[in-house]
């Protein structure tokens, strides 16, 4: 197993001291770098393992927060900030623009090969960066099919692969289909994967806490999304010695 460092980092973003999880691959080099967007919840141990994992296949990860290094487990307080949150693109891009920063101030980041991963708000995070017209190699997103303002996903430079839950109640056809037509006439090269019977955060293991309804852990699609995750990233961010 190749060995990977990790540490803490602090940084400002919406108002918060925000803190994020940093992952080094083995090595010296610069490195293809990576954000990995949470989902509405927040940071978690399920993130950080995450990144860790991306560091061991020689990626430079950053897990990023959402909420001032809170995990908002009461599915109300959750909901009470991340729907503002998703209704405002300026404050997503805040939020991703800030993580950015600190990822390519990293010295092992070679800051013109950054990927964007996110999941839920993390997801909707990510494609708010590549709406911004930030240069980024991949955006990879699961349970996020947000559609921005008109026009604006012409700004996306890079390929955008999405994942979804068939049953996801969250997003449902009618989302799926504005966020197709939204990318598609844009004309960006996108991707969409919808997972037969998985429910919305499919790919998150159950948590020990209330959650909003529709959500389920579907154990064989989580896997298999995360296998088209690390796919995306090896076709559009590969890793060279």
């Amino acid at each position: 197993m190749p060995q990977i460092t990790t540490r803490t980092v602090a940084y400002p973003a919406d108002g918060l001291t925000m803190s994020g999880h940093l992952a080094l691959p083995a090595g010296a080099g610069r490195r293809p770098a990576v954000l990995v967007g949470p989902e509405g919840m927040g940071l978690s141990d399920v993130e950080r393992r995450r990144a860790d994992a991306l560091a061991e296949l020689g990626y430079v990860a950053l897990a990023f927060d959402l909420h001032g290094g809170r995990y908002l487990g009461d599915p109300e307080e959750m909901l009470a900030r991340c729907l503002p949150l998703l209704d405002d693109p300026g404050r997503m891009r805040g939020i991703g623009h800030a993580a950015l920063d600190v990822l390519r101030a990293e010295p092992r980041t070679d800051p013109g090969r950054i990927a964007a991963v996110g999941y839920g708000t993390g997801g909707a995070i990510a494609l708010e960066l590549g709406r911004d017209g930030v240069p980024l190699r991949a955006i990879g997103t699961v349970n996020a099919l947000t559609t921005g303002r008109p026009g604006e996903a012409a700004r996306i430079r890079c390929p955008v692969w999405a994942g979804v839950g068939s049953e996801d109640p969250i997003m449902p056809p009618a989302q799926r289909d504005a966020f197709a037509a939204e990318m598609q006439a844009a004309g960006v090269d996108w991707r969409l994967v919808v997972y037969g019977g998985a429910l919305h955060a499919f790919h998150h293991p159950p948590v020990g806490h209330p959650a909003v309804p529709g959500v389920g852990h579907h154990p064989r699609h989580a896997r298999r999304a995360w296998h088209d995750v690390v796919a995306l990233l090896a076709e559009c961010l590969p890793v060279t010695e």
